[in-house]
Order: C-alpha cells, then sequence, then structure tokens
C-alpha cells in the first residue's frame, strides 16, 4: 500500500483487520488478540507486542495498531444499541477469542505433544501445538498463539480440495453427467474411479501447485505438472495422482512440522476431504501414522466454545476430554501402501528442487503468451 497506494498510506490513522474493526464496532476499542497480531509479521512473539524493528521497516507507528491481548482477553460493555439489537444484555462478556487455524487445533483435540491436527477443505494445513513460541529457521512454517502456554506451529497449502475442483471441471465431463442422472455426488464418483488403481498410480507423480503454493516452497510462481505418464495411464491414474500429489504436498510440511515439534504420533483429521474414505486412507499411508477423524467437521467453532468455557473460568484445563470431539473414523496405515509411497517420496521431492529452478522462467512465458 505505501508503494502503490501513498496517499492513502499518509491518510491511514489506523492499520486494522476486519476483526478487530468488529470489535471497535462493538465495544469502541481497538484491540487485536495475541493469535490474530501473531500472523501479521510484525508482532514479537516473545515479547507479546508489536516488533520495535519491524515497526521501523514498515514505517508503521505503534499506535496506528490495535492494543495486543490473550486471546482469553474479555471484554464486557457492548455499545448499547447493537445489545439490544441482538437482543442480549450489553454487559454480556464476550472473550476476543483467536484465529480459524489454531481453534481448529483446539476443537479437534491436537493441543498435546504428539499429535497433529490437519485440515483440507479448498486449502490445508498441518499444525501441532507447543508450550512456547518457536520459529522455523528455513521459514516454511508459521507460528501463532492459543493462549501464552500453548502455541500453534504449522504450515498452510493453496492447493487443497481446489485441485479435485480443478480434475472435475476440466476432466470429468462425462462423470459429473452421470453422477446426476444417479443423483450422486460428482466427487465421490470421481474418488471411486481413483479407487481403482493401486497406491502410486502405478509410477504417474502429480505436483500440485495449481495456485502457486505457500508452504514448504512459498513460491507464487510455482505451477503443477504430471511426471511419469505413459501409454498403460489412462484418466483413472491422473485423478489418483491428483489426489496423492495434494497430500504428498501436506507430507512435506508435516515433515517440516516435525523438525520443530519432534516425531508425530496420530493425526487428527478435518475439513471437507475428511468425508472421503480414500482420501482418509491415503493420509495414513502416505504419512505412515494412525489418522482420526473427530465427530464434528466444525473444529474451528467448537474450539471457540472450548477458549470461551476456559477464559470464564467454566474450565480449568484446555484438554478437558469430556468437551472434545469423539472420533467416528480411525485409519491404519497398510503396510503395502506404505512400501509404494517411501518409494514414491524422495523421487517427488527431487523432482521439486529441479522444477523450482524453472517455475519462474515458465510464469513469465505463461504471461507472455496469454
Amino acid at each position: 500500500m505505501k508503494d502503490t497506494q501513498p496517499e492513502l498510506w499518509q491518510q491511514a490513522a489506523k492499520f486494522i483487520s476486519i476483526k478487530e474493526y468488529i470489535f471497535w464496532q462493538l465495544f469502541k476499542e481497538y484491540v487485536v488478540d495475541y493469535s490474530i497480531a501473531s500472523a501479521t509479521g510484525i508482532f514479537n512473539l516473545k515479547d507479546l507486542a508489536w516488533d520495535k524493528a519491524a515497526l521501523a521497516l514498515t514505517e508503521i507507528t505503534s499506535s496506528q495498531l490495535s492494543q495486543p491481548v490473550p486471546t482469553t482477553h474479555i471484554l464486557k460493555t457492548f455499545k448499547s444499541e447493537y445489545a439490544e439489537e441482538m437482543g442480549i444484555a450489553a454487559d454480556t462478556p464476550v472473550v476476543i477469542g483467536a484465529s480459524d487455524g489454531v481453534l481448529a487445533n483446539l476443537g479437534v483435540g491436537a493441543v498435546a505433544p504428539g499429535i497433529a491436527a490437519l485440515t483440507v477443505g479448498t486449502s490445508g494445513a498441518v499444525r501441532s501445538t507447543i508450550d512456547k513460541p518457536q520459529t522455523d529457521p528455513q521459514e516454511r512454517l508459521f507460528c501463532y498463539a492459543l493462549t501464552e502456554e500453548h502455541w500453534v506451529v504449522g504450515g498452510a497449502v493453496n492447493n487443497g480440495g481446489i485441485t479435485l475442483r480443478w480434475v472435475r471441471d476440466q476432466l470429468a465431463d462425462a462423470e459429473i453427467d452421470t453422477a446426476r442422472l444417479l443423483q450422486q455426488d460428482p466427487y465421490d464418483m470421481l474418488t471411486a474411479i481413483a479407487e481403482t488403481i493401486p497406491a502410486g498410480s502405478q509410477g504417474l507423480i502429480f505436483h500440485p501447485y495449481l495456485a502457486g503454493e505457500r508452504s514448504p516452497i512459498w513460491d507464487a510462481n510455482a505451477r503443477g505438472s504430471f511426471f511419469g505418464l505413459a501409454l498403460h495411464h489412462n484418466k483413472a491414474h491422473l485423478i489418483r495422482a491428483v489426489l496423492e500429489g495434494v497430500v504428498y504436498n501436506l507430507f512435506l510440511v508435516f515433515q517440516a512440522l516435525e523438525s520443530i515439534t519432534g516425531e508425530v504420533k496420530s493425526i487428527r483429521a478435518a475439513g471437507g476431504f475428511a468425508r472421503s474414505p480414500l482420501w482418509r486412507q491415503m493420509l495414513a499411508d502416505v504419512f505412515n501414522r494412525e489418522v482420526s477423524i473427530p465427530e464434528s467437521f466444525e473444529s474451528s467453532s467448537l474450539g471457540a466454545a472450548i477458549l470461551g468455557l476456559y477464559a470464564m473460568g467454566e474450565i480449568s484445563d484446555l484438554t478437558e476430554s469430556k468437551f472434545i470431539n469423539g472420533e467416528i473414523h480411525q485409519h491404519q496405515p497398510i503396510i503395502d501402501n506404505v512400501a509404494n509411497y517411501q518409494k514414491i517420496l524422495p523421487i517427488y521431492c527431487r523432482l521439486l528442487d529441479s522444477f523450482k529452478t524453472e517455475y519462474k522462467a515458465i510464469a513469465q512465458l505463461q504471461e507472455e503468451l496469454q
């Protein structure tokens, strides 16, 4: 904004997020929870305050930002007209809460050592909870506050379920028509087709970077690719390879995560993809870990409720089991599938290292040829 809209930059009194704007409207206070603040890149995770060096670099003053507060911070005096419109008392206590990702960890019960939360909807993320802030020297991961004793470290990817949507839109006209006639979900039909192909797609590898990529490579120029295509491959191989490519990329994030948090023994998975038995099993096989699926898919909302109870003193421990989701599915790795994937993953990584050097060139060429 400073470079492209300098006049607006000079006029700005505050730089705030939509959540901060809503809280200002409701309570006439500029406050931001540590979780949202730690996602800005200008918050000092150890001091729990705006970072002086980052402020100097961006030429923003702390007075132009909201006051950082714990995620358990409680506001008690609603602006009267809003309280009346919502039908609640003006002194109803409101817990400021946290960001959706860290609340998802809380909602699926991934707040103890050795457990990771994995979420895949349109995009995806892998996260674990640790007891103090820690950053990744290779800058593959984020670190956000849950409470001052709970910090969520992980990585988010652009390319989750959106890749399967691409397959549906570009490769599956016939399957969509058939699904409509049979009154089935076309995604269920696609995953059923993929299930006819053995683990590893008989040597077909897909790098899923259709929308650039965040963690672990952080490259907006990254592009997708099939590698290993041969005459014996058909549409079913392509579909399965796409599903596997998404999981391979998530596994790279998982490896980065374990380098910071230590060994993860089990994974609690949520998001739209978790409705697919094939993807759930694929996840267990590629990661070679037990995968469990929580009873509720609304993990962030449940996490917000648990954090609220904790802030109000209704519970004393965020890991109180009676508030954590039960499990509706559990998957163990299939030994033969694990063996296939452990042969493919090193090739996937070597190819990625080779492709990285060409992503900028192909992105520039695509722009020229449009």
